[in-house]
């Protein structure tokens, strides 16, 4: 017969379990919220910040622009910067990022490049120092929702290294948000900037509700209005210049929304993981609860048989 104290121990430890689930996936959806609104602060900047530098393209286009970011050369070490998290309970979003990274190294080694790890996060970090990979740089125990201060001392060492020609290509491998359910790792060249990168273009995002009593994301797409200079304007500096100044700026501005989305999938996958685990400690629960009547009546009838059998002795 089951002991009636054990299941009773057991219910009340899995209630236990399910309310730091749940207050966990409480937190997690609060958090997605804020990165939505600091995507949605940040977005007029970058939008004139692109504005701008499209423009300057535009009126350069038929110069000869040699800057030192656009500059594409012979390619022979690539800087790869892996961007994980520093916490786990997030279902597979560290093992994914982590893999996609491995996959990309293992093609440039199939192409003959030498490549340098970057990581971001403590998973990434712990992961590739214990296989001795080659690790230029760590960042770990950053703010959960990225700041632009973090992702500028991130990309001015990004920048370092491509301009004192140490890499000669960055590559920024980092889980792209896509729901709350899904999210994709992706590989984006960073450095050295192309022409067409910097063109505007419809860009979409995220944003959390509320409908039905449960979380739900839309994505929306926002057309980006691309307003053109006047064709007398006069610049007091050299276009060339203004261009070389902002160039950085928008690198900057590309990593930190890069951050955004990582942070934006971590959570949404935790939030998944804490409310997948509050499901099933609840079914768990109510397995339990059955088990416990049913051993609880079984309990009584034996009780009650043997009371009988004792009066029958009588």
């Amino acid at each position: 017969m089951p002991n009636l104290k054990a299941i009773r121990d057991r219910i009340k430890s899995v209630k236990n379990t399910k309310k730091i689930t749940e207050a966990m996936r409480l937190v997690a959806a609060a958090k997605v919220r804020r990165a939505q609104e600091q995507v949605i602060a940040t977005r007029p900047f970058a939008d004139d910040l692109a504005n701008v530098l499209y423009n300057l393209l535009n009126r350069l286009k038929y110069g000869d622009v040699t800057l030192p970011l656009l500059q594409q050369r012979q390619v022979k070490t690539v800087a790869l910067v892996v961007v994980s998290g520093d916490r786990g309970l997030c279902g597979g979003y560290n093992s994914y990022v982590i893999r996609r990274a491995e996959q990309r190294q293992k093609e440039l080694e199939a192409q003959g490049l030498d490549y340098r790890f970057i990581t971001i996060g403590r998973k990434a970090t712990q992961y590739f120092t214990r296989r001795e990979a080659p690790i230029e740089t760590k960042y770990t125990g950053l703010n959960q929702i990225p700041t632009a201060d973090e992702a500028g001392s991130i990309a001015d060492e990004l920048l370092s290294l491509f301009l004192s020609e140490t890499v000669d290509r960055v590559e920024l491998i980092y889980t792209r948000f896509v729901s709350l359910i899904s999210s994709r790792p992706v590989v984006q060249t960073l450095l050295p900037l192309t022409l067409q990168g910097l063109e505007v273009e419809d860009d979409e995002m995220f944003r959390l509700i509320t409908r039905e009593g449960k979380l739900r994301v839309e994505r929306e797409t926002v057309a980006q209005e691309v307003s053109s200079f006047p064709q007398d304007m006069i610049f007091e500096q050299d276009p060339i210049q203004i261009l070389d100044s902002l160039l950085p700026l928008y690198v900057n501005n590309q990593l930190l929304r890069a951050l955004q989305e990582a942070a934006a999938s971590e959570l949404a996958a935790r939030m998944t993981a804490m409310s997948n685990a509050s499901d099933n400690a609840g079914q768990l629960i109510g397995t339990l609860t059955l088990s416990y009547n049913k051993a609880r009546q079984a309990a009584i009838t034996q009780q009650l048989m043997e009371v009988v059998a004792g009066a029958n002795a009588l």
